[in-house]
């Protein structure tokens, strides 16, 4: 217990820290900013939004007001100061924008309906100023599905949100609503409401579900759009979704010159559509490959020639057995791999530095177990950006010498009587082998863990009434008589 909290300690001192060095620049003038949305992160007015939005690589977050219901106020923490003080602490550790504050509650309640409209506008664009986002989004969902038809209906909501907006506008701040309308419909309800303080947060899941051109339509609107939800309904991630073809939208952003935010809201793997890190992590990464690309540098700046180029050989196999068809793709997963391989040789030396010390010993690899961890899931991070699962896999295994299959299908081979709950079992365990063995320090340790599982996976079947050392007897036997029979 001792050792796992101190970890723990250092872990957290080595994430403000590496937090501060490696995100430094991430609020900076890029012209399009990639978020989350808090509440679909499960993260809901929660510190760990910012910590939760830096590790998926986002450069922001959009804070929701809180629950609604049919009560007259949003369950907002932001009204109590001390949780300010709290919130913008944490954002400006990890250096994460609030980018835009939400009121979801609007989803399922009609604006129409809720007396308290103003009070609630008022309470949001307060929580805007705490936090210096200059855009808010207002759904009308949950106005019903006849507002824009219903004359008296639609007076009523183009009457309040000309109101809303004028109490934004004052404060020099944009509410942006999400409404089923075409792109000329809704410059149609932006002139009937007539504030400076309404705009378009424009939904790309709407478009879709409307069938309209998510392109056709950003030309349309423009600059009348204040922020998008850069996603799609469930099903698969963005760079997966027939109906986003980013390159596209891209073209027509950069074509009317539109600067701004985008939240991921949706688009989750609907095989693990729970995996907040898995979906969300992946969507903000390609959006941000696409939107704001750049090329990864080798880090090699001070390292001896021969060692950099004989680190790049061994990472050039890895890219090889990709086939990747796009060179800027096959460089910098190339400098992905190569600085993961400097990376390590620099937290090992680190380690080995600090244990010289006898009485730092124990601090000295709790700190590398630490920065492994940290830099583990880098690495992979970096990956996903290039690459798809089964492509990354091809990366492990190639840089652990192809153990998992080879010592898997040995065994297979072994013991050919082996159940495909055992299999499966001892397969993932190989695969955790490789997990850990990609962190190895040297090709001897690397082959050393995937020994420490073979330990285990012989334990298990043992214990399962299994008799290897016969086993294996037989298997040599079999062998022999292929190699009698194929002559090799």
């Amino acid at each position: 217990m001792k050792r796992k909290a101190l970890i723990l300690i250092v872990t957290l001192c080595v994430s403000l820290t590496l937090s501060a060095q490696t995100v430094e620049n991430k609020i900076t003038e890029q012209r399009y900013k990639i978020g989350v949305c808090d509440w679909m992160t499960l993260k809901r007015q929660k510190l760990g939004e910012f910590k939760l939005a830096w590790e998926l690589e986002a450069d922001g977050v959009e804070m929701d007001m809180g629950g609604l219901g049919k009560r007259d106020s949003f369950d907002n923490k932001m009204r109590d100061p001390e949780q300010v003080v709290k919130f913008k602490q944490h954002a400006d550790s990890f250096k994460i924008a609030v980018g835009a504050i939400a009121m979801s509650g609007f989803y399922g309640q009609s604006l129409v309906e809720k007396k308290s409209y103003k009070w609630l506008a008022e309470d949001c664009i307060n929580t805007m100023k705490l936090f210096g986002a200059d855009v808010a989004f207002l759904p009308l969902g949950g106005t019903g599905n006849d507002w824009a038809t219903n004359p008296s209906v639609r007076k009523e909501v183009v009457k309040r949100l000309r109101t809303i907006g004028n109490m934004a506008a004052k404060q020099k701040k944009v509410i942006g609503i999400d409404t089923p309308l075409s792109a000329e419909d809704n410059l149609t309800l932006l002139k009937e409401i007539n504030s400076k303080g309404i705009k378009i947060f424009y939904k790309w899941q709407t478009a879709i579900e409307n069938g309209r051109s998510i392109p056709a339509e950003i030309r349309t609107l423009g600059n009348n759009i204040c922020a998008f939800h850069a996603s799609n309904t469930d099903g698969v991630w963005i760079q997966n979704d027939k109906f986003l073809q980013l390159d596209s939208i891209k073209a027509a952003l950069d074509e009317t010159g539109w600067s701004g935010w985008l939240f991921v809201e949706r688009s989750r793997d609907i095989s693990d559509v729970k995996n907040v890190k898995f979906n969300y992590g992946a969507n903000v990464r390609y959006l941000k490959k696409v939107l704001q690309p750049k090329y990864v540098t080798l880090k090699s700046d001070g390292l001896d020639e021969k060692y950099v180029e004989n680190i790049l050989s061994r990472s050039k196999k890895a890219v090889d057995a990709l086939e990747l068809k796009d060179e800027v793709d096959r460089k910098n997963v190339l400098h992905i791999i190569a600085n993961r391989y400097f990376e390590l040789n620099k937290i090992y030396a680190d380690r080995d530095s600090l244990k010289k010390d006898k009485s730092q010993r124990e601090l000295a690899q709790a700190v590398c177990d630490s920065r492994l961890y940290k830099s583990h899931e880098g690495f992979l991070s970096n990956l996903a950006m290039y690459l798809n699962n089964k492509q990354i896999d091809t990366v492990k295994d190639v840089m652990t010498f192809n153990s998992l299959q080879v010592q898997y299908d040995a065994l297979c081979d072994m013991i050919p009587s082996l159940t495909e709950e055992e299999r499966h079992q001892v397969y993932i365990w190989y695969k955790e082998a490789r997990e850990y063995a990609i962190d190895a320090e040297s090709s001897n340790k690397k082959h050393e863990m995937f020994g420490k599982y073979k330990g285990r996976i012989n334990n298990y079947l043992s214990a399962r009434g299994y008799d290897l050392v016969k086993e294996r007897e037989q298997w040599y036997k079999r062998l022999n008589e292929r190699e009698t029979k194929t002559g090799h």
